[in-house]
């Protein structure tokens, strides 16, 4: 890549270079973060004025290095303004650490506190006849797992995230209708 100016506008590839992300990615991010607003010119060529990259820097910084969905990072434009998450992307401010608050916020309920799945009230089939049993040939004995170990917090942390994440991919796939 040609080295330009600090001040230089910037392609949509050139962003994307840099910020190791699919250019389609970026195209995305303007529709979910109203603040990302490049230069159109003819064509509907995307031109990346300096405060835009380090915009899309401080995003790209909390999506995939702090963990944040794309409604935490919204709600940090909102309370921490656009200021603070371009002063990520150059690096001046370090990002906070995801914690339980942010998760509750993205619609992870706590501990404790989420449903209960539904229990199944018929009873399992005999063994070796399921439907997908082989018919006259004996059923291996099948043994009762062992007691599962208790989850740390960090790994009841990481489900949750991924848990709103996936409700966040439902939500934009249209499965919540």
């Amino acid at each position: 890549m040609l080295d330009k100016a600090p001040e230089a506008f910037r392609t949509i590839s050139e962003v994307a270079e840099e910020l190791d992300v699919p250019q389609h990615v970026l195209r995305f991010w303007e529709t979910r973060f109203g603040q990302i607003k490049p230069m159109k010119r003819g064509g509907g060529r995307r031109f990346y004025r300096p405060n835009d990259v380090d915009l899309l820097k401080g995003i790209r910084a909390l999506l995939y290095g702090e963990g944040y969905t794309i409604r935490g990072v919204q709600r940090i434009l909102r309370e921490e303004g656009l200021q603070h998450v371009s002063s990520i992307g150059r690096g001046e401010t370090a990002a906070r650490k995801r914690d339980a608050r942010d998760l509750e916020l993205d619609g992870v309920p706590a501990p404790g506190r989420a449903l209960q799945a539904p229990r199944i009230k018929r009873p399992a089939p005999a063994l070796g006849s399921a439907p997908f049993a082989r018919g006259g040939e004996p059923s291996p004995q099948v043994q009762a797992p062992a007691a599962a170990p208790r989850m740390s917090e960090s790994q009841v942390q990481s489900l949750r995230l991924a848990l709103s994440e996936l409700g966040a991919a439902r939500k934009l796939l249209g499965a919540d209708d």
